[in-house]
């Protein structure tokens, strides 16, 4: 287990300032460490980077020895799309840009986040890949908010800590305009996306009842479609970001401990 030393950081992004938080091994080991931009949930509309601390990204930091950025992006409605898309690339470039000095190994580089982080971790890999800037060596787009349209699971969903009624909010305020057209795109709901080769490989979870359930299945069967690996688990139960609300539960440590022998196995290099 690493003990980890917490920075803040303030880097330029999209005409203002975008506030880092940094997570690094307190003792830098002798070799390269994998690098994680860690992207908070909230439906687009709240949360806060210091969120990371206790997310899976954290504590596969605290696991293996990894360097975390967490970025506070810009939040809906006062910022709708693309703002928080372009602070996170502006993250992930300052992560790949700055690997040499934070001691990150460059081909080790990975995207993840919850919920609405998963969606803007999927819509991250899918505008890395097309600017062809970055190489994301792996994604971890945990119960992903995806789809800016209804799928049979969010549609009339009344699962504990995320339903339909503020799934429509969140997206409505998130897209602003572009809600409810033809217009939407696939950088501001990765589910519009109909391309999916040359993404990331893929690790996620998903509880059966909760309304990202089919956008996160349907999102991991078109990355194996294309010969992306890619992988998916579906927990029992309606609660919404479970291994958050209730990580003392037996649900949670089974989530994280899959979690931690997949990032262990495809990214630490470091097989449980």
């Amino acid at each position: 287990m690493f003990r980890l030393k917490h920075e803040k950081r303030r880097i330029e992004s999209g005409g203002h300032t975008l506030p880092l938080i940094l997570l690094r091994p307190a003792v830098p080991p002798e070799r390269l460490l994998p690098g994680i931009l860690w992207i908070h949930g909230g439906g687009y509309t709240t949360g806060m980077a210091r969120m990371a601390y206790v997310s899976c990204g954290g504590k596969a930091a605290r696991r293996f020895g990894a360097v975390v950025v967490s970025p506070a992006y810009r939040l809906a409605p006062a910022f709708p799309y693309p703002a928080a898309l372009e602070d996170c690339y502006a993250a992930l470039k300052y992560l790949a840009d700055h690997a040499e000095e934070l001691g990150v190994d460059p081909d080790r580089i990975v995207v993840g986040g919850e919920s609405a982080g998963g969606g803007l971790a999927a819509a991250l890999c899918i505008l890395a890949r097309d600017r062809g800037e970055i190489p994301v060596a792996f994604q971890f787009p945990l119960y992903p908010m995806l789809d800016c349209e209804d799928t049979p699971s969010s549609r009339d969903n009344h699962g504990k800590g995320w339903n339909t009624r503020r799934n429509h909010r969140g997206w409505q305020r998130y897209l602003g305009d572009l809600y409810g057209t033809d217009r939407v795109p696939k950088y501001a709901s990765a589910a519009r996306e109909t391309d999916y080769s040359g993404l990331p490989p893929c690790y996620t979870f998903v509880t059966e009842g909760e309304p990202f359930r089919d956008e996160t299945l349907a999102y991991v069967r078109r990355l194996r479609e294309a010969g992306v690996e890619a992988e998916a688990d579906v927990y029992p139960g309606n609660l919404h970001a479970f291994d958050l609300a209730c990580p003392w539960t037996a649900k949670s440590r089974k989530a994280r401990k899959k979690f931690f022998r997949v990032f262990g196995e495809k990214v630490a290099n470091q097989p449980e």
